[in-house]
């Protein structure tokens, strides 16, 4: 057929990819010579039809095969005439690459753990939702406590199921499944309806319990001195005040020596305090709401919040800056020097 021989001699003239593109739409194109020729199959007598048909379609098929080979063949012709101009400098330095890490927080939580181990500690956990009688009330905290209030606790629908506000309750559940002596530390999630520069919604706290024949404030003041002495690598001034806690009697909170500039906390400076956790001898009823005598055993007990301690050693002001999607600030306060 004279379409496929003129097709044939068309495709020796061209000599680049827009050329080959004219002699596409000239005869494969919507317009072009072979859609002409099918549109007029119609006229023709049935008989012939059929056969001029299966013509058509063969040189179509040839068409299109030649066209996708010179295709192929322009295209290697151009990317090997762009290799013989472009070189490449072996001499340029090489991108930094940037590395995943820990999460700050995380490697608190493990540094704060492996210091109690060293004391005899062990690492417990405990459930995130949990319920009224093990947040609250097993911990004497009574009905009527600010603590309970909405404004303060994500609870859900039923009233009686909530975020846990502390990690108080795995030492309650801890308590009611052995028998003492306990020595354990508490690490995980807490949730209270708070945010600002020191608090944020989650928060992750630290609480440790021990409970044994004898035990008393002098024990907890050395456990408290020799976790801050070895945690911030000094000698750490430390102020016990008096306090209240529903679950200790007696209570106190631990304040920590350091100087507060606008952009940073001095551990090593002094005049100014930041309140760190809260402690105490873990009241009679708490221990008899979880199956222990108070009679035969004592305890004490102390919590803390892991994005405050952590605050004071790297000099943060705002903890906030732990959940942000920035990750210069890891940079700025060299986290990743400890690493």
């Amino acid at each position: 057929m004279a379409l496929k021989e003129d097709f044939i001699a068309d495709l020796k003239t061209v000599k680049d990819s827009k050329s080959l593109e004219e002699l596409r739409l000239k005869y494969v194109g919507k317009k072009g010579l072979i859609s002409a020729e099918l549109a007029g199959l119609g006229k023709l007598p049935p008989e012939e039809r059929k056969t001029k048909g299966q013509e058509i379609n063969k040189i179509r098929d040839f068409v299109f095969t030649e066209l996708g080979n010179k295709k192929d063949e322009f295209e290697a012709a151009e990317i090997n005439a762009r290799l013989e101009k472009e070189s490449l400098d072996v001499t340029l330095p090489e991108r930094k690459a940037n590395l995943g890490s820990i999460h700050p927080i995380s490697y608190v939580i493990s540094e704060v753990t492996e210091i109690f181990s060293k004391m005899g500690f062990t690492a417990v956990e405990g459930p995130e939702i949990e319920d009224d009688h093990h947040n609250f009330t097993a911990l004497n905290i009574d009905e009527n406590h600010p603590a309970r209030q909405m404004h303060d606790t994500f609870y859900f629908s039923d009233l009686k199921t909530l975020l846990r506000t502390h990690t108080s309750s795995v030492q309650i559940r801890t308590m009611e499944q052995g028998e003492p002596p306990f020595a354990i530390i508490a690490p995980g999630k807490t949730y209270r309806s708070d945010s600002d520069a020191t608090h944020t919604p989650m928060f992750h706290q630290i609480e440790a319990l021990y409970v044994a024949e004898h035990a008393s404030m002098g024990q907890l003041k050395y456990v408290i001195k020799t976790f801050l002495d070895e945690f911030f690598g000094e000698d750490i001034e430390l102020r016990f005040r008096s306090s209240f806690f529903p679950f200790t009697e007696p209570s106190a909170e631990v304040d920590i020596g350091c100087k507060m500039h606008k952009d940073k906390i001095d551990l090593k400076g002094r005049g100014d305090y930041l309140e760190i956790m809260g402690c105490g001898l873990v009241h009679p009823n708490v221990l008899k709401s979880a199956g222990i005598d108070p009679k035969k055993y004592k305890g004490f007990a102390l919590g803390m919040g892991v994005e405050r301690i952590a605050m004071l050693k790297y000099g943060m002001r705002d903890l906030r800056q732990f959940f942000s999607s920035n990750k210069n600030w890891i940079d700025t306060y060299n986290f990743k020097a400890w690493q």
